[in-house]
């Protein structure tokens, strides 16, 4: 048996030999160790602190982004958080080799090379995925372009403009700049101009949706120098129907709620005064919990902050709107009181002969009894003839003027006396909800197309 083996050993090594040397003569004067370059032959004699086309001009690496997610938005903190796939290429002359395929090595060897050092300029955190090696793709093609792949998460500033919240467009971006190369050293530029970036189109995010994108290429400066400097912008619109749902329409029902007290008997009042304080209370409640996902203390006036105030100003109003309408009706209810008092004090005096006057101020309501029919006229003569006196003239003069001094203040409460409180709530039941279906209408219509 172990005859039989070393027979079959030794004719596999002479077939191999066989093939080695066909295949020698195939090729020309390169062997099958040359057609199969090792890491060993790529370094010898490679530096990787000096980049490529060093003293002959700058290097240009080209990018290419895949957008993996966008985890998360902040409105508190004003950043995203994404994970992204960043490609970079260069073409390092010192890595040629023949052949037309390409050598894949082991991420961990990226330390045998030199490599751009790309970083985002506007990132609090970032990592570098590890599970369950580090997320790192090295790629040598022949013509010695290195493609160099890694997977990062990164927490990104965003400057937004809370203004028309949640109705508002939100424009982000994503930069890549060079640390310590300055232009005059390597350049960049995306691969393929906007399609460069892939995987927003089909994100699916929570309260937004990607609305546009595009790339641009700029330079940074510094004082240190200008550095090459690539831009992804994406605009962000945010989804309101959340919102629609969870406050405008739980404001707009308070709202009318509050309306319902107008329908209920002002003589109902611990009826309408719950209803007025319940929904008061309530509607702050809303606002404050509004206000917990957004920067607390921030220059915005945000439109949900409008709108909220509207209908907080709306549902107070119709609680003052009781407050008037019982205070007016219980004035009345005093007046009609005086009325019949005054009545009875007039029926009774004219079993004495003296007819008492009862003078109304006010229609119908604010009344003034004199004490006989005669005072009168005998207070108009008896004017007459201070006016002619020297020695009343001066008492004349202040009478009157006290009397007119009376029935000015009389008439100044007239103007403030409702004839009848009930219409009060008759008006308000059409005008609460029309001044509210107008500043409706006013609010869309500027928050979503001016």
């Amino acid at each position: 048996m172990s005859a039989l083996l070393h027979t079959l050993l030794t004719l596999c090594l002479t077939f191999t030999q066989g093939g080695c040397t066909y295949s020698g003569n195939h090729w020309g004067e390169w062997s099958d160790s040359q057609l199969q370059p090792t890491i060993q032959k790529l370094m010898k004699g490679y530096n990787r602190y000096l980049r490529p086309n060093f003293n002959e001009g700058p290097v240009e690496i080209g990018m290419s982004l895949d957008i993996a997610s966008i985890d998360a938005i902040s409105e508190i903190n004003m950043d995203y958080t994404a994970t992204i796939f960043l490609r970079q290429r260069w073409r390092d002359s010192r890595l040629v080799f023949p052949g037309n395929e390409s050598v894949s090595v082991d991420g961990r060897l990226v330390s045998l090379l030199w490599i751009p050092d790309t970083f985002i300029p506007d990132s609090k955190r970032s990592f570098l995925h590890d599970v369950t090696v580090e997320n790192r793709l090295i790629r040598i093609f022949s013509n010695g372009t290195v493609l160099y792949a890694l997977r990062i998460t990164a927490t990104i500033a965003c400057n937004m403009d809370l203004t028309k919240y949640p109705m508002d467009r939100q424009v982000c971006t994503l930069q890549l700049e060079s640390w310590g190369y300055n232009l005059q050293d390597v350049v960049f530029y995306w691969t393929r101009g906007n399609d460069s970036v892939k995987g927003l189109d089909i994100l699916r995010l929570a309260q937004y949706s990607v609305e546009s994108y595009y790339t641009s290429v700029s330079e940074a400066v510094y004082e240190t120098g200008q550095y090459p400097k690539l831009v992804l912008h994406f605009a962000l619109r945010r989804n309101v129907l959340f919102f629609i749902l969870e406050t405008y329409v739980p404001s707009i029902l308070l709202v009318v709620l509050s309306w319902v007290s107008f329908w209920i008997s002002q003589s109902s009042v611990p009826a309408r005064t719950c209803i007025g304080v319940t929904t008061v209370l309530t509607m702050t409640t809303l606002m404050m919990g509004a206000r917990t996902s957004l920067p607390n203390a921030n220059c915005f006036i945000k439109a949900i902050d409008v709108y909220l105030g509207i209908c907080f100003t709306f549902i107070f109003g119709a609680l003052v709107e009781y407050a008037c309408a019982h205070f007016y009706t219980m004035q009345n209810q005093t007046i009609e009181e005086l009325h019949r008092e005054l009545l009875r004090d007039f029926n009774e005096s004219n079993g004495n002969g003296s007819i008492p006057i009862v003078r109304s101020t006010q229609p119908k309501h604010t009344l003034q009894m004199s004490s006989t029919a005669e005072e009168p006229l005998e207070q108009a003569a008896d004017c007459d003839t201070r006016n002619h006196a020297g020695a009343r003239e001066k008492l004349s003069d202040q009478g009157c003027g006290l009397s007119s001094v009376r029935s000015a203040s009389r008439r100044a409460a007239a103007a403030f006396t409702v004839e009848n409180p009930h219409n009060i709530d008759r008006h308000s039941r059409t005008a609460f909800p029309m001044a509210f279906v107008c500043v409706n209408i006013l609010y869309w219509l500027y928050y979503l197309f001016l």
